[in-house]
């Protein structure tokens, strides 16, 4: 690749192989050429005067494109679809005449960028579920470790490390069902026409509406596409990019908000990203161990969640029937969020197959604020020893403030010692000692995540088999 030209980082250092050949001029220009077979056959197949023998020349030159002479011909007619249809007539003769008979170019264009984009949702699919399977198992491994909750991101009642993964899945499922809400409900545009009348159509088939009818539901099966949009413009309704985009904007948001929470973790050591044997964290600092994946994908998440909002801006300003207005946008904005998405899915994957836990550091921060914790009951034992809750209640803010200052000047905690110094509690400070075991204040935290996990694990079967799929146009 030349190094004397601006490359998009998504196409050269963050996406996949596979979404890199999806998005390629070469699919892309072959999906066209599939679209014009199977527009002729269904022509051929309901009477047009359409050769089988045009069909088969068209069929078996599908694959060889000379992107040269269609380049040369797009500076002449300045027009990409017509350079296309003449490139192929070129490689086709025999049916040159017939190609693109009775359609408008968002016939190619469309359809193409609707079967695309269904790929491209089912290939994220597979690498969504990749990761909720990577952080299934991480949450059942440590359902049960007491960690220290925080609101507000102070400290607050303890969790567990697995409970607060089950909270980063339960984003990525509500992200799961938006997308496949979204593969479910993709029409196919068809062979409408210029204004979506099927004027040409009607033409040709001498008035015969059952069988522009049929050439469409041909069409639109041979693509896989049980449904076209009942009525349209020249163009598919431009709501259903905002639809596509959406969806990946709200898969960036959850992994921004799950690597949002790994770098605070990984800043007290508790729970930390991959780091490689010979990885180098600072081209200045040695010692350093930067979370750098974690933070590109929060970079790559805000680019998407940005990038999303080209596609309502877009669908709002498509006047009447068609406006072009649409089409340098589109050929950006989606393709690029396509990538975006999987290549912060791609590091989604890597950073949750190799989270470290350190359990001995997440168990010195429990410790260390666990006697605050337990105040509460401690002061419940107290009361049934007799004491008064509103008395113990004063103690205890007292005492705490003053334990609160003195760890500030670097000092351990003292709160137990603190309490059991008035009479009013009548406990010893061992007696207090002996409830602060961590997993007193976990609440329900095991039982939830095996509840949650047991109600996800059937979508997560063989969701580890991520080996790329290949494209099926």
């Amino acid at each position: 690749m030349s190094k004397d030209r601006y490359e998009s980082p998504l196409a050269s250092r963050y996406a996949s192989e596979f979404m890199l050949r999806l998005f390629s001029q070469e699919t892309r220009i072959q999906t066209w050429r599939r679209l014009w077979v199977a527009l002729a056959r269904a022509e051929h197949d309901l009477g047009l005067p359409v050769t089988q023998a045009q069909v088969d020349e068209l069929a078996a030159h599908v694959e060889d494109i000379d992107f040269e002479l269609a380049a040369q011909r797009e500076k002449e007619v300045r027009h990409d679809v017509m350079a296309h249809v003449y490139a192929y007539g070129k490689a086709a003769p025999g049916a040159a005449g017939i190609i693109h008979l009775g359609a408008t170019s968002c016939y190619v264009t469309d359809n193409a960028d609707l079967i695309l984009y269904r790929e491209g949702l089912r290939y994220l699919r597979g690498e969504l579920l990749a990761v909720l399977a990577n952080l299934g198992t991480f949450a059942d491994a440590y359902k049960s470790l007491p960690t220290l909750g925080y609101t507000h991101y102070q400290p607050a009642q303890l969790v567990t490390v697995g409970k607060r993964a089950a909270l980063w899945m339960q984003d990525l499922l509500s992200d799961l069902e938006e997308l496949d809400f979204v593969l479910e409900h993709v029409k196919f545009l068809g062979c409408r026409g210029t204004t979506g009348t099927e004027a040409s159509f009607a033409d040709l088939f001498c008035g015969d509406g059952e069988k522009i009818d049929e050439m469409n539901r041909r069409i639109a099966a041979e693509f896989g596409f049980d449904e076209c949009f009942a009525v349209c413009g020249q163009t598919y309704p431009r709501k259903f990019d905002s639809r596509v985009l959406n969806v990946l904007s709200s898969i960036a948001q959850s992994c921004c908000k799950f690597a949002g929470d790994l770098r605070l973790l990984q800043h007290d050591r508790q729970v930390e990203e991959p780091f490689e044997d010979h990885q180098i964290g600072s081209s200045a600092m040695a010692y350093k161990r930067n979370p750098m994946r974690a933070e590109r994908i929060c970079s790559l998440s805000r680019y998407l969640m940005a990038d999303a909002a080209n596609a309502p801006m877009t669908a709002s300003v498509q006047w009447l029937e068609r406006t072009l207005d649409d089409s340098a946008n589109r050929r950006i904005s989606l393709p690029e969020g396509f990538l975006c998405a999987d290549a912060i899915l791609r590091l989604m994957q890597n950073v949750t197959r190799g989270l470290r836990v350190n359990e001995k550091i997440i168990d010195r921060a429990v410790r260390e604020y666990l006697p605050f914790i337990a105040t509460e009951n401690l002061l419940m034992e107290a009361v049934k020893r007799g004491g008064d809750r509103q008395q113990l209640h004063e103690i205890i803010r007292r005492c705490s403030m003053e334990a609160t200052a003195r760890m500030k000047e670097g000092e351990d905690c003292d709160l137990l010692s603190r309490l059991a110094s008035e009479p009013a509690f009548a406990m010893t400070e061992e007696e207090m000692s002996a409830v602060l075991d961590p997993s007193l204040y976990i609440g329900r935290c095991p039982e939830q995540v095996n509840a949650f996990l047991a109600r996800v694990r059937p979508l997560l079967r063989g969701a580890e088999q991520t080996a790329a799929p290949e494209i099926t146009l």
